[in-house]
């Protein structure tokens, strides 16, 4: 590393470089510095003065330069800027899971919200005290930390009941056609020909709760009765149709079933606090459903979208009302349309009004859209390796997302030890911070899963548990229409038996007519008609609007 970048002529303010900035409530202070920053390389004491907020901040780590840790030169991220997004990256192993555990357990400490994707099943430790030992007694010591074990207020979830958590349930009407469609890997033409088929449910009212409903609606509408219904929108062809009947049957296949039904998640619970007033953490346990991860990426995004479509606009906030850790986020952008990218950008840039911090996590940043990581202003790069020429170019792309700064960051990512990363944050004046290669701190809580048995405790105990534990199966679509089936193949079979030949007089009437008359159809085209006032619409994202 060397300072021969540094711009002549400027001259840090290395008086305010000592302020060790406000602890976060609830979180123990970081202890009073050694040295005065006037005995700091001119790099370091600008550092320090670039992080010495005066409002509520988060306490990351400690600066460090020429191999040496600055306890003195803390390095923060303001309260009020963690719903102006971020991105936690780093090759597998650096340390990114600690570090989302140390910023939620200072923003649950400071009564915000937490929401966290456990895909590997290690966020758990969350919920209970940390262990002492000597590494966290000499981490501490070297970045200026008074560590304190402490457990935070958890609720733990798992999608569609797979795995220990309190089943997370969406309807396919509320999930909607882009997100489906990215879930079961249609084409441009496809995804098009679904959301026709939910463009029909939705005019009539008609619920799609799960499943077998969405397959009731799109076989009814390539049957002789049904094919008129969509003959003014172009219509829906037999061979798409049986394409996306053969996808979604692959899914359940697949086990996918238990995530589509009701009772379907209030995503409000996960702004909840605790009694004690610090925010409640929700993890999403995925270790069950791993294999997955088209699918558990996409419901994040179903979970960001209901958000986004719920929450009122609130503007610019002194602390956020959630912040949002989307783990494995390039699985989310792999593959996706052109569409779907542009209703995660936007919104992304949109849901920052509303209260809530995105923040993504992944390997490296080119897994993320230029669009969309350009809305994230606030950075923690953990260590890249550069084994391969690929692993080359994605290094010098991460270094030049990051401002111009007097490290070498090509030498200092790939140095990098375990919890150990490259930050920029936005200051509370909105601008960049400046480039920080920094030791992070311990989180207090257990860094590792708890029992199972202890997990398992945590589920049943909580009190959302009795409401969403058990799957209910409502009248839907699928009860429709299978009626109408019924009545057809009745009428089908009467007009096949002999009849006196007053009674045949309407033996000729086409099977259709013959549907249309029945008196379940017409049960059917009640229950439609008094629901066209209640037509479903969608949102940016194609998720129902509530």
């Amino acid at each position: 590393m060397t300072d021969s970048d540094e711009t002549p002529g400027t001259e840090p303010d290395t008086k305010s470089g000592t302020s060790p900035g406000v602890a976060p409530d609830g979180a123990p202070p970081a202890a009073p510095p050694e040295t005065s920053s006037v005995s700091l390389p001119p790099p370091v004491a600008e550092i320090a003065t670039g992080y010495s907020f005066t409002g509520p901040a988060l306490e990351l780590g400690a600066a460090l330069w020429d191999g040496r840790c600055h306890a003195d030169a803390p390095v923060r991220i303001p309260l009020a800027m963690l719903n102006r997004h971020g991105l936690v990256a780093g090759a597998t192993g650096t340390g990114k899971t600690k570090t989302l555990q140390l910023i939620a357990e200072q923003l649950s400490a400071n009564g915000v919200p937490v929401f966290l994707a456990d895909v590997k099943g290690d966020v758990s430790g969350i919920s209970a005290p940390g262990q002492d030992n000597e590494k966290v007694r000499q981490r501490a010591a070297e970045v200026g930390q008074e560590w304190q074990a402490a457990g935070y207020p958890c609720e733990f979830y798992a999608l569609g009941g797979i795995g220990t958590g309190i089943p997370l349930r969406a309807t396919v009407t509320s999930f909607g056609p882009v997100l489906l469609s990215k879930v079961l890997q249609l084409n441009q033409t496809q995804e098009q020909s679904l959301g026709l088929i939910f463009h029909y449910a939705d005019s009539k009212g008609l619920e799609l709760y799960d499943l077998k409903d969405l397959k009731a609606v799109t076989g009814f509408l390539v049957s002789d009765v049904g094919k008129p219904e969509l003959k003014g929108i172009g219509g829906l062809s037999s061979v798409t149709a049986g394409v996306i009947l053969r996808a979604i049957t692959a899914f359940e296949q697949q086990g996918a079933a238990e995530f589509f039904g009701e009772p379907e998640f209030d995503v409000t619970e996960l702004l909840r606090l605790a009694p004690d007033g610090r925010g409640l953490v929700s993890v999403l346990e995925l270790p069950a459903v791993q294999d997955k991860p088209q699918l558990f990426s996409t419901f994040l995004m179903w979970l960001l979208a209901e958000l986004f479509n719920g929450l009122p606009e609130v503007g610019d906030v002194d602390r956020p009302k959630l912040v949002f850790f989307f783990d494995e986020a390039h699985l989310l952008f792999s593959g996706a349309s052109k569409a779907f990218l542009e209703s995660i950008t936007q919104t992304v840039r949109l849901i920052r009004s509303k209260g809530v911090g995105v923040f993504f996590v992944t390997q490296t940043p080119k897994d993320v859209p230029s669009d969309v990581l350009a809305q994230l202003g606030n950075r923690v790069q953990h260590a890249l390796r550069a084994f391969t020429p690929d692993d080359e170019k994605a290094l010098k792309a991460t270094v030049r997302t990051f401002p111009r700064s007097p490290y070498d960051l090509e030498e200092v990512l790939t140095g990098l030890g375990t919890g150990e990363a490259v930050i920029t944050v936005l200051s509370e004046k909105g601008a960049p911070t400046p480039v920080a290669a920094t030791r992070l701190r311990a989180p207090g809580s257990l860094m590792g899963p708890v029992p199972e048995a202890d997990l398992d405790r945590l589920v049943k105990s909580s009190l959302l548990y009795g409401r969403y534990a058990e799957a209910v199966d409502r009248e839907s679509a699928y009860e429709k229409l299978s009626g109408e089936e019924r009545a057809r193949e009745a009428a089908a079979v009467e007009s096949s038996l002999p009849q006196a030949p007053a009674a045949r007089k309407g033996a000729d009437k086409s099977l259709a007519e013959q549907v249309v008359g029945s008196g379940i159809f017409r049960s059917l085209a009640r229950s439609v008609g008094t629901q066209l006032g209640r037509e479903i619409t969608r949102s940016l994202f194609g998720t129902r609007r509530r």
